[in-house]
């Protein structure tokens, strides 16, 4: 999207704050979890409040704004990190804006467990329902264009390279594509998986047949 920081509904970034994340989505380089991505996943965001909507679109916002603040290929704190961070931008450049940064963080920590979770594992009514499209955002990707899948598969296999052996990289990988494939539902909420199911099973069984 043109500018990710701004959102109709979101109050205005500080030029600090707005130049503290940049950085942080800078260190180490990125293959795949770069700012781009995080624009990436606003697109999707615009299409939800145009669809069926955020019950705290502000909160929601920003957790897709620092959910991978902090990434290193491999780490598993990556998302508690990236969570810390955003609590503590919250307290330190909006502390007037009456933002709820326990659930900005909590959206953020949910997201280490992609590929876990399924559709009702939040309840019902509008804040399960902001989850479920939160984490879609994120893994919206799944359904791109072929072109565009290949180029986040390529780009997370960079990430890891040099960190794990290649043919561990690989195994871990395909048992993750599989396991994605083998759930009857990839996403969570109706509005993804009615737009993106079918397109992403033709990506992952496309690349799961490539590796056999």
């Amino acid at each position: 999207m043109d500018d990710p920081f701004a959102v109709c509904t979101a109050p205005v970034l500080p030029q600090p704050q707005r130049e503290a994340l940049l950085t942080a989505y800078e260190s180490p380089p990125r293959a795949y979890h770069d700012f781009a991505h995080v624009g990436e996943v606003l697109r999707h965001y615009t299409d939800v409040a145009a669809g069926p909507g955020w019950m705290q679109p502000v909160e929601t916002w920003l957790a897709v704004l620092y959910h991978d603040a902090v990434y290193e290929a491999g780490r598993r704190d990556n998302e508690a990190r990236s969570a810390r961070m955003a609590v503590e931008a919250i307290a330190r450049w909006l502390p007037e804006a009456g933002v709820d940064a326990a659930r900005v963080a909590a959206l953020i920590e949910l997201t280490a467990r992609h590929g876990q979770h399924g559709p009702g594992d939040f309840g019902s009514g509008p804040e399960a329902d902001d989850t479920r499209h939160f984490l879609d955002c994120d893994m919206a990707i799944l359904g791109a264009e072929p072109a565009a899948f290949d180029a986040y598969h390529r780009g997370i296999a960079a990430e890891y390279r040099g960190r794990v052996p290649g043919w561990l990289f690989r195994l871990n990988r395909r048992r993750f594509l599989k396991a994605l494939l083998a759930k009857p539902r990839i996403f969570l909420s109706d509005f993804f998986h009615a737009r993106y199911d079918a397109r992403a099973r033709d990506n992952l069984r496309r690349t799961v047949n490539a590796w056999q």
